[in-house]
């Protein structure tokens, strides 16, 4: 485990099962709440599975394939995770950080963004919608996807993105509730970044993001 900007940053190995990730989330974000622990950034992947957010309508839930619905506890809607996605989960202490959920969620779609530039994918926020997207046309198509938690000013869960997912394991939700536009990767975008310089990017772009939600206080 390393830590940049003060923050440890971890990679996990493989797959990710969901159940221990939630565990793992909430004693970190507890630990942090009590000052035992540091802030974390937790980088995984998990086998193919649905989660549902706090507003998940159970009628954009087809499921064919089977796979295992985790209750979340986040916000949004369903979402699909699985190999190829990078999903990221943040525990950071917004207590000593501003307490401002918004600019945290903007600066989180920034850093979504510009790790993605990096990588050469022209990615952006829509207004009204959530997420990140790519493409214009009939070819816009939603790259990433945001939910998270704050709880006791400690925010958990956090975001995905696209690099080389099974496109089709998306055909058994709508994904976030948006019916009306597809679901794309750097992959389907003909793009060859390999995980490795997707965390990469991350990485670099990871300072302007803590710098947008503010700077750790130093008593609170």
């Amino acid at each position: 485990m390393r830590t940049i900007a003060g923050v440890e940053w971890e990679v996990a190995p493989g797959l990710t099962a969901y159940e221990a990730a939630l565990a793992r989330m909430e004693e970190r974000a507890a630990a942090i709440r009590a000052g035992t622990a540091g802030e974390l950034v937790w980088l995984v992947e998990h086998p193919p599975l649905f989660t549902a957010g706090t507003s998940a309508d159970p009628a954009e839930l087809f499921n064919p394939m089977g796979f295992p619905v985790h209750v979340a506890g986040r916000g949004g809607r369903y979402t699909y995770h699985g190999p190829g996605q990078r999903v990221g989960y943040l525990m950071l202490d917004l207590d000593r950080r501003g307490r401002d959920v918004r600019a945290f969620v903007a600066a989180l779609e920034g850093w979504m963004i510009a790790a993605l530039g990096r990588l050469g994918v022209a990615a952006r926020q829509e207004p009204g919608r959530i997420g990140i997207w790519t493409g214009e046309g009939s070819a816009e198509a939603k790259i990433g996807a945001i939910g998270v938690r704050v709880k006791k000013w400690v925010t958990l869960h956090g975001f995905a993105i696209n690099l080389s997912p099974d496109l089709s394991h998306f055909g058994g939700i709508v994904p976030c509730g948006i019916a009306d536009f597809g679901v794309t990767s750097l992959q389907a975008l003909g793009n060859r970044a390999k995980m490795k310089a997707l965390d990469e990017a991350l990485e670099q772009e990871f300072p302007e993001f803590l710098g947008k939600i503010g700077l750790p206080s130093k008593g609170a």
